[in-house]
């Protein structure tokens, strides 16, 4: 049999998606299968917001044998318990959105369900009380999970924030040392093989032509190959997501960040603060259609903990993505496949599913068709799910003081979405489908949040004795509060182990 597989893939483009693609393909090819060269120019600049994430990515980094400490320590990076998020159901508002458990689950029914019954009768008013991440993250407080049995430290869910520039320097480093080669040069142009139409070959400025058999498009928001080169479309959504701007600066932290991201809703959109070790991202996402570019860049400024260290950078982008991410023999990552907001930090995670989704499918010669549309198919779904969760916090809310968020609370949502919060609104209740990226509980926690309050609760709740249960609820809540007073601070957590 002839060997038919690939034997070289090229990246297009650095930063943090083209440098994940290349450490990921060095780690699992161990530079035997085939070359990897990355294509990047240091005048072109990268994004670089994407400081937050979700848990997920401890999967990444434990898939390439990364120490966690060393990671921080390089990135300059902190933990993350969730995301706090304010005035979005109303003005004056404030929820989060934790990670990890959630009470604990009582004859098989969800927690929160008690909790429901319990606030029915006017108890407790925030789920957070009974959740270990929101109340240690309100503390200042931090650790890793320990052998403490089936106490909630046991199992601490956490992600982490870290400076993206350093990231991907990170990453690069690497990568290259095991064997990835990386040429600087601008593209200008794609060669297609007049027959197939797949890429031959891409053309830098200096007159080189880089040839390959797998290309992975890196380029942004430009999407040199999969647009440009292959003419690939891009869905466009808008109308449910309108914000399609952004100011990003960074600002002096202090030495005291908090273990939690925050986004502040403002009167056409939002502001991100993510604490890192040696600065706070900041950025204030924001709708054109509502608000002048200048007006946005005052709010942000005037909202910053401390001194900007930059002149306010301006990102303009398209909510969406692109009607196939694999076409022929080129694969999208990144803001080439797509942009949705970083509301809920899915940006990074969204590069790194995709690179999973690509090993597991990972093609050979013959590029057979029937991989590549079920790559296409998983992708649309995960991205469709994840735009769900997004316009979720926009739809749910009670504002009227702006036209922004009359709008958000009026528009038709997707059908999907409208049938999540129907059937949370009738008994509680949350399907998951198909292993979609975000679990029952964190809708849970920002339907909560943001006033979605159901109108009655798993009727099986009732089968349990009333003194059972006022008793358990009493000691699941003590529990908690005992656990987190255990931690200690998030910044002493981190002088200790990764400063």
């Amino acid at each position: 049999m002839n060997n038919n597989n690939i034997r070289k893939v090229v990246i297009v483009g650095g930063g943090t998606a083209g440098w994940m693609a290349a450490a990921a393909l060095s780690k699992v090819m161990k530079n035997r299968f085939c070359q990897i060269e990355l294509v990047e120019s240091e005048s072109i600049g990268t994004v670089g917001v994407g400081e937050a994430t979700i848990p997920q990515i401890q999967v990444f980094n434990q898939m390439l044998g990364l120490d966690e400490d060393e990671f921080l320590r390089k990135t300059r990076g902190t933990f993350k318990l969730g995301i706090q998020f304010e005035d979005w159901g109303r003005k004056g508002d404030s929820y989060i959105h934790a990670f990890g458990e959630v009470g604990r689950d009582m004859e098989g029914i969800p927690f929160y369900h008690y909790w429901l019954k319990e606030h029915f009768r006017g108890g407790s008013a925030d789920i957070g009380e009974y959740t270990l991440t929101a109340l240690a993250a309100l503390q200042g407080r931090f650790m890793r999970s320990i052998d403490a049995g089936n106490s909630p430290l046991s199992n601490i869910t956490y992600a982490f924030h870290f400076d993206a520039g350093l990231y991907a320097q990170f990453l690069r480093e690497y990568a290259e040392q095991r064997g990835v080669i990386r040429s600087e040069g601008t593209v200008t142009n794609t060669h297609l093989h007049p027959d197939s139409g797949f890429i031959h070959s891409i053309q830098l400025a200096d007159g080189r032509a880089i040839e390959g058999d797998l290309f992975i498009d890196c380029s942004g928001f430009r999407g040199l190959l999969i647009g440009e080169a292959l003419g690939v479309g891009y869905e466009d959504w808008r109308h449910w997501l309108p914000c399609d701007r952004a100011w990003a600066v960074p600002c002096e932290g202090d030495d005291n960040p908090i273990p939690y991201t925050r986004s502040t809703a403002h009167t056409a959109g939002w502001q991100w603060r993510i604490p890192l070790q040696h600065r706070i991202g900041n950025g204030h996402v924001f709708s054109s259609r509502f608000m002048e570019e200048s007006e946005a860049r005052e709010i942000l400024l005037r909202n910053l903990d401390g001194t900007p260290l930059a002149e306010p950078k301006l990102l303009r982008f398209t909510t969406g993505k692109r009607k196939e991410f694999w076409h022929r023999n080129c694969v999208a990552l990144g803001l080439a496949s797509g942009f949705m907001e970083p509301l809920e930090s899915t940006s990074i995670h969204l590069v790194q599913s995709a690179i999973a989704r690509l090993l597991s499918l990972f093609p050979n010669r013959s590029f057979d068709r029937v991989d590549i549309d079920e790559y296409n198919r998983q992708t649309h779904f995960e991205m469709d799910r994840i735009r769900d969760f997004l316009i979720l916090h926009y739809r749910a809310t009670e504002r009227d003081d702006s036209a922004f968020w009359n709008y958000c609370r009026t528009m038709e949502i997707p059908d999907t979405l409208a049938q999540k919060i129907d059937q949370f609104r009738a008994n509680g209740r949350i399907v998951r489908a198909n292993s979609e990226l975000f679990n029952e509980l964190s809708w849970m926690e920002v339907m909560l949040g943001q006033g979605v309050i159901p109108r009655g609760y798993h009727p099986l709740v009732d089968a349990m004795p009333e003194d059972m249960f006022v008793r358990r609820m009493r000691e699941i809540k003590s529990v908690i509060e005992r656990s987190a007073e255990a931690m200690p601070s998030h910044k002493e957590f981190i002088a200790r182990h990764c400063a």
